[in-house]
């Protein structure tokens, strides 16, 4: 066997933050972060943190976010775009499903 070298580079990722804002006070906000790596030509967005304030939820608010954020990802070239939720969420999960994402996977992650 060979000497194995470990290579670690930095890469440049994108965001874009979206926010909704009533009377100049936001109520609601997302971030859509534009990753690429070398399996595609283009970059896929991962849709990230999203939040309305508690006394505008069900009113829509949220759908017109993440449609935004849908979009966007589409304007950007992006072959598709990701949100994860906790297991436990099921009404995000059929708040996603309605704006037509699938459930795909699990997500695996270590927290520091």
């Amino acid at each position: 066997m060979g000497s194995l070298n470990m290579v670690v580079e930095e890469a440049d990722t994108k965001f874009y933050r979206i926010s909704i804002e009533e009377d100049g006070r936001e109520i609601g906000r997302c971030y859509v972060y534009l990753i690429k790596n070398e399996l595609h030509e283009e970059p896929y967005a991962l849709l990230e943190d999203v939040f309305i304030e508690e006394g505008y939820r069900g009113k829509g608010y949220g759908t017109e976010l993440v449609k935004k954020a849908i979009d966007l990802a589409r304007s950007k070239g992006c072959y598709k775009i990701i949100a994860t939720s906790r297991f436990e969420r099921e009404r995000v999960h059929s708040f996603y499903e309605n704006l037509g994402f699938r459930k795909w996977g699990y997500e695996f992650r270590i927290d520091f």
